[in-house]
């Protein structure tokens, strides 16, 4: 048999993925150069609106499962490269299906009001105060990496919980727990409440290995093996950013079933 049968080309980004949440089911869509289903025949321009403001070309709000809130934070020519890098890869046609969305969340126009309470910021701006490493490491968590989206807990309305920022919760589908990765949690990740160093959280970042021996699974799985492509110096700086987060407690996790 051949064994990339099950490989999933990562190039051909045609959308379809299904994300289900509180709110309904998000699906997502086709970001290819493809100039009818995709976004081949958006300028640089649409492509930076998406990402900072979170609208469409012709003005169309787009929902926050695509992290704007957190790609808001990129500088301008990182996301002007990310466009050029974008359109260098094969077009995919097809539309995968649309949002189904209970009401009144399929209201798109009501996201208007959503952005004024939760849509803040700018382009990330390094703090003078800390270390060049430290800084490079918030951009990327904060920004490129949208980690705050998955880490943090989110109110009735889906935005995040500030207070609780990076101190973990259950995922959107509510069938699994995502971790707080502030100091509060980094000491409980293990089965044997193994604390983590900083260069524990490095090294978890290019391997998946955690300070007990497990491995990162499901969805984190593929959160590494993203990270796994950065160099270490990047790895290194957000290792530096988490390992300085300001200790939070998050929502109680459920027991586990025996």
């Amino acid at each position: 048999p051949n064994k990339d049968a099950d490989k999933v080309d990562r190039t051909r980004l045609g959308g379809g993925l299904v994300l289900p949440c509180p709110f309904g089911t998000f699906t997502v869509p086709n970001i290819s150069p493809d100039p009818n289903d995709g976004i081949g025949a958006w300028s640089e321009a649409d492509f930076v609106s998406a990402l900072w403001d979170g609208t469409a070309p012709g003005g169309a709000h787009l929902y926050p499962a695509f992290p704007y809130t957190s790609y808001r934070h990129m500088e301008l020519n990182d996301v002007r490269d990310l466009f050029a890098y974008i359109k260098t890869l094969p077009p995919v046609s097809g539309s995968p299906d649309g949002h189904h969305l209970s009401f009144p969340f399929n209201i798109r126009r009501l996201l208007g009001g959503w952005k004024l309470l939760y849509l803040t910021g700018g382009p990330f701006v390094p703090d003078p105060s800390k270390s060049a490493q430290w800084n490079r490491g918030a951009y990327l968590v904060e920004g490129l990496g949208q980690r705050a989206e998955c880490h943090s807990p989110r109110n009735a309305l889906g935005g995040i919980i500030e207070s609780e920022r990076f101190a973990g919760g259950p995922t959107p589908d509510g069938k699994s727990w995502v971790p707080n990765i502030t100091p509060t949690g980094l000491g409980h990740w293990g089965d044997d409440n193994t604390a983590w160093l900083e260069k524990d959280i490095a090294s978890f970042l290019d391997d998946g290995q955690n300070p007990s021996g497990d491995y990162a699974g499901g969805d984190m799985a593929e959160v590494i093996r993203n990270t796994s492509l950065l160099s270490s110096d990047d790895r290194a700086a957000i290792a530096n950013y988490v390992f300085t987060l300001p200790p939070r407690q998050g929502p109680s996790r459920p027991p586990k079933h025996q």
